[in-house]
């Protein structure tokens, strides 16, 4: 699971490289669907390691002192400080968006 800005997109060949794999590419919301039974399809939180997901964040969001993203609907919006993310997630960091960040 890649975590990144919302106003970036993600590199392919970056992702890739960073996690050591020849090739990814994106999966569909509803190739995740199956994985992700307690959410709306498209409202998946960035927690992938409570399902199992090696969680892989953009090195600019470490940077945030908040990050925001849908709680498992697309009504809600969970807040948490980064470093609680980190903390409960523990992600591999890498640099791997594209956009408006950068």
């Amino acid at each position: 699971m890649a975590v990144l800005p919302a106003t970036d997109l993600v590199d392919l060949r970056a992702l890739a490289q960073a996690i050591g794999a020849g090739e990814v590419e994106l999966a569909t919301e509803e190739d995740f669907a199956d994985v992700f039974t307690d959410c709306e399809v498209g409202a998946m939180p960035p927690f992938g390691n409570i399902y199992g997901l090696d969680v892989y964040v953009d090195e600019t969001l470490v940077e945030d002192e908040v990050i925001a993203f849908n709680a498992c609907t697309h009504r809600r919006v969970f807040k948490i400080s980064y470093r609680d993310f980190d903390a409960n997630v523990r992600p591999k960091i890498g640099h791997f968006a594209v956009g408006a960040h950068h």
